[in-house]
């Protein structure tokens, strides 16, 4: 009963992240975000292709998948469960099975998951980009900075997350390699 109800949920967490605001605001206005831009189905890129708004809605449609998707792990399961569910809830939002497994970056869905995990966690981490952001004006580096020190971060505020949050981590930076190129020779866009 117990594999069961982790398949379940962990199932369930995955189909929510496929939930992809981005794409669907992009096709109500007539474009295909993921063929423009960056083609990213993510937060950065609605703001360069589809302007503010929907940039704001993708953000906290995402963050909001993410706690949600834990949140239901963690209150109808136990800590495992919902440990797996942010694992489950941000691969549904990079490779959605409902959109060719074409989605976005991950990073505010693993923010959102994130926050119904461990709250001081997940502002220790937004802190992190943050900074990264700020010092450079750059999205990626942020997010980069933030990949790096996670398990770091995991180490000493959720332990029994270190392994699952690792491989997150890895993950984030496996799908910035293109943003690393651009940083490296300089073309990386700022974004202010």
């Amino acid at each position: 009963m117990v594999v069961v109800e982790f398949i379940l949920f962990v199932a369930a967490a995955y189909f929510i992240g496929n939930i992809s605001p981005s794409i669907l605001l992009g096709k109500a206005m007539g474009v295909d975000i993921k063929k423009e831009g960056s083609g990213n189905a993510g937060t950065t890129n609605a703001l360069r292709v589809l302007g503010k708004k929907a940039a704001l809605i993708t953000l906290v449609i995402d963050i909001g998948k993410g706690a949600l998707a834990v949140w239901l792990g963690l209150r109808f399961g136990n800590e495992t469960i919902g440990m797996f569910c942010a694992l489950a809830v941000f691969c549904g939002h990079i490779w959605p099975c409902l959109y060719n497994f074409k989605g976005g970056k991950g990073v505010a869905t693993a923010f959102g998951a994130l926050l119904a995990l461990n709250w001081t966690l997940a502002l220790t981490a937004l802190a992190i980009v943050a900074a990264g952001l700020l010092l450079t004006r750059r999205m990626s580096f942020g997010s980069l900075l933030g990949a790096l020190t996670f398990p770091l971060c995991c180490w000493f505020m959720e332990p029994d997350f270190i392994y699952v949050g690792s491989a997150m981590a890895l993950i984030v930076i496996i799908k910035h390699r293109a943003n690393i190129m651009r940083l490296l020779k300089g073309q990386e866009p700022k974004m202010f």
